[in-house]
């Protein structure tokens, strides 16, 4: 019987020119996923030769979207993200609303209406999560302070986004001469407030439902002893949340998955749900970068060059700069600042909704989509070396900048110690960089053992916590010689350093051996390369958590043979 093959098709055009052009990318030093966006070009409807089905290629990439953002909800949890609210919030209002005005600014220059630069200006006001979580993968950068306050920030977009493609619709008759395509409904205010009713009822069933119905799935599944049906749970449990949420919330697939990774955190067995779904992230998000090089037409860059430029300006170096003034005018770190506009430098998957649904409702002109697209594009493309420049930025505002080394060596109370802080506390006390989850481990040791502790860290709502707790916290990086200073390195004891930054760690051992040679030094590695490299650099103590948790596991066994042994008749 004849039957349809567009869905294999698909795929195997998808993944094999994918990998085609991405080790082309990566021979030619470039990011892989350049030649993801290549390999979507080639395929797409606006080059010769074959073409794959767009739209399935779209609910393709959809799923890929949902899966990736099913594990950041597994690695961010509810106190992570209200950890960093006082900055992602605000934050990220404000550099929507500035991203918003730039872009509606130039549509007005080019002719447009009010409504079409609004809708253009959101367009390009909203990162996309998928390429910012592949950035600060590679990079290990998304379980620090830095990754932490990108992604939150870029939640808080996705909220505000969720909100305009519900509102668009009934805002399109005062947006647009034409009504007859808005809905009947005129009551705004009655449709805001259901709207952000229906999410206030999906985030409270998730938080006080799922986060104890989900976790004793998962953990029944688990018990059964088969991989496969426990993959098959998170895979589930995954795309089904997300699609019921959407279906009976009005939220987005991407919010909806998110939320169901924060409640199977919940799950002991979370660790292991993310390693299982891992592979088929990675898969479906290959996925969506095909499918968005497979909306782009090569034309743009020929017929309409100047407005790419604009576009692509407004998205790279407008918002960035933006969020980064928002970010240094909250008082926070050089390096927080240039990190967060690394990640706000490009858009996607909401950026291209939102595109859709204003050309549909005749608000947005079909070029602005074609603009929105090409912008997506080149940032994404782009977004690799931007990271890249983040560290050399920095260096060189630094050295050039009389304003950005007083910054950086700021008068900011958190910088410094309290001046009435009982002075015997700082002496041959611990000073502890990092207050992770393995340094908050480390601290809660300490003072139960009745010990001194200086906590350095780069957060600063967690030194705002501390220090409320009437615990010494001084805010900065500790690689930083002004931090140590500031931490009384001189007279501590013990130096323990808990961030998984071997090159910082050597300059913070480096630094803590000149101001008090006599101090113990204490820090972890990831792996046995790292861990011989910070010994030469003279490290007292160097703890590799597999070979720590071997060992704490052999130790206990003797023990529990023992205690069986004294207990057999």
């Amino acid at each position: 019987m004849p039957h349809s093959i567009t869905l294999i098709t698909t795929i195997a055009a998808a993944f094999g020119l994918a990998l085609l052009f991405g080790v082309i990318a990566v021979r030619l030093k470039l990011p892989a996923l350049v030649g993801y966006l290549l390999a979507g070009i080639a395929i797409g409807p606006f080059t010769p030769g074959f073409v794959a089905d767009v739209e399935l290629s779209g609910q393709l990439a959809e799923i890929g979207v949902m899966l990736l953002m099913f594990g950041v909800g597994l690695h961010f949890s509810l106190d992570d993200l209200l950890a960093v609210r006082r900055i992602a919030l605000p934050g990220a209002v404000a550099q929507i609303a500035t991203a918003t005005l730039m872009g509606a600014a130039v549509s007005w220059f080019w002719g447009w209406s009010l409504g079409a630069g609004l809708v253009f200006g959101l367009a390009l006001s909203v990162a996309s999560t998928v390429v910012l979580l592949k950035a600060l993968e590679a990079r290990g950068a998304l379980d620090t302070p830095n990754g932490r306050i990108a992604v939150g920030w870029l939640v808080v977009e996705d909220l505000v986004m969720v909100l305009v493609l519900v509102l668009l619709p009934p805002l399109a008759r005062w947006l647009d001469t034409d009504a007859s395509v808005a809905t009947d409904d005129p009551n705004l205010l009655q449709t805001l407030g259901v709207t952000l009713g229906r999410i206030a009822l999906f985030v409270a069933l998730m938080l006080v439902v799922g986060r104890r119905l989900f976790p004793w799935l998962l953990w029944q599944v688990a018990r059964t002893g088969s991989r496969e049906l426990f993959t098959l749970c998170v895979i589930a449990a995954a795309v089904g949340i997300a699609y019921g949420s959407a279906q009976l919330f009005g939220v987005s697939f991407a919010l909806g998955a998110f939320f169901a990774g924060m409640v199977l955190r919940e799950s002991e067995l979370s660790h292991r749900a993310a390693d299982e779904s891992l592979p088929l992230r990675d898969a479906f998000a290959v996925l969506f970068f095909v499918s968005v090089g497979m909306l782009f037409d090569p034309r743009m860059l020929i017929e309409e060059p100047l407005r790419v430029i604009i576009v692509v300006a407004i998205i790279v170096l407008g918002k960035s700069l933006a969020a980064f003034i928002i970010v240094v005018a909250s008082r926070y770190p050089l390096n927080t600042a240039l990190v967060v506009s690394a990640s706000l430098a490009q858009i996607g998957e909401f950026s291209f909704i939102l595109a859709a649904l204003g050309v549909s409702l005749k608000v947005l002109p079909p070029e602005a989509q074609s603009l929105i697209l090409a912008g997506a594009l080149i940032s994404i493309a782009l977004n690799p070396f931007v990271f890249r420049c983040i560290e050399p930025l920095q260096q060189s505002i630094l050295k050039r900048s009389r304003l950005a080394r007083r910054m950086a060596h700021t008068d900011d109370p958190l910088a410094e110690l309290p001046y009435d802080l009982d002075q015997g506390r700082l002496t041959a006390h611990v000073v502890l960089v990092g207050l992770g989850r393995v340094g908050r481990q480390a601290h809660a040791r300490l003072r139960a053992q009745g010990q001194s502790v200086v906590v350095a860290e780069q957060d600063r709502d967690r030194v705002e916590t501390l220090r409320e707790a009437n615990e010494p916290a001084v805010l900065g990086d500790a690689s930083d010689p002004v931090v140590l200073v500031q931490a009384h390195v001189a007279r501590a004891a013990v130096l323990i350093v808990t961030v998984r930054d071997t090159f910082k760690a050597r300059q913070m051992i480096e630094t803590a051996r000149a101001l008090n040679p006599a101090i113990r030094t204490i820090v972890r590695a990831d792996n046995e390369e790292e861990a011989s490299l910070l010994r030469r650099e003279h490290a007292d103590a160097v703890f590799i958590a597999e070979e720590e948790l071997g060992v704490a596991m052999a130790n206990a066994a003797p023990q529990r043979a023992a205690n069986s042994g004294a207990h057999a008749p």
